[in-house]
């Protein structure tokens, strides 16, 4: 429990600094937010203006100032990460895959996947990181290209298909129609 409580309040001391730094806001406002279950600045740009405005404390002249600086750190953050992206050399197209975000592109830059037949040819594992034996026959872990990205296998999955989509060597497939239960009828 002590273990539990302890990671708890690490967590929320980090969501608290981060809402400091990115949103330049008081320590108040910045707890108020992480106790409220806010855990990114995605969560604070992103939610109805009505719930962030619901906060204890806070008016709707808060909420769209709170929203507003949510959404130019957030556009700042990507700028940066797209001046990143094509400094490494990653070609616009990488970014275009569904999934692909601007961070996520720098990562695969600097992990020497900058073009779409590069991200097309990779594998899950290649992206999410692996286990292999080494030569003493121990387990040894290989990192991913987008580890740390809290991405699932089907999520790396997902973002490697539409790259192969996007590069033609594959066609993308139809979605399969909703099977209808016997006695209805199906409208086409």
């Amino acid at each position: 429990e002590a273990e539990e409580s302890e990671r708890r309040q690490k967590e929320f001391s980090e969501r608290t600094k981060l809402f400091m730094d990115a949103l330049d806001v008081d320590e108040t406002v910045a707890q108020l937010l992480a106790s409220e279950g806010f855990a990114t600045i995605e969560d604070v740009a992103y939610v109805p203006l009505n719930e962030l405005g619901s906060v204890e404390g806070f008016d709707e002249e808060t909420a769209q100032e709170l929203q507003s600086r949510a959404l130019e750190y957030i556009e700042a953050r990507n700028k940066e990460m797209d001046d990143k992206r094509i400094a490494l050399g990653v070609a616009d197209e990488v970014l275009e895959v569904e999934g692909v975000t601007p961070a996520i592109a720098v990562a695969l830059g600097e992990a020497e996947i900058k073009t779409l037949e590069d991200l097309a040819g990779c594998a899950t594992d290649d992206l999410l990181g692996y286990y292999e034996l080494n030569k003493e026959k121990e387990r040894v872990r290989v990192p991913g290209a987008l580890e740390g990205f809290n991405l699932t296998s089907e999520d790396a999955n997902a973002i490697v298909m539409k790259a192969r989509v996007k590069a033609g060597w594959i066609e993308e497939e139809p979605e399969a129609p909703e099977e209808v239960a016997e006695g209805e009828t199906s409208e086409a």
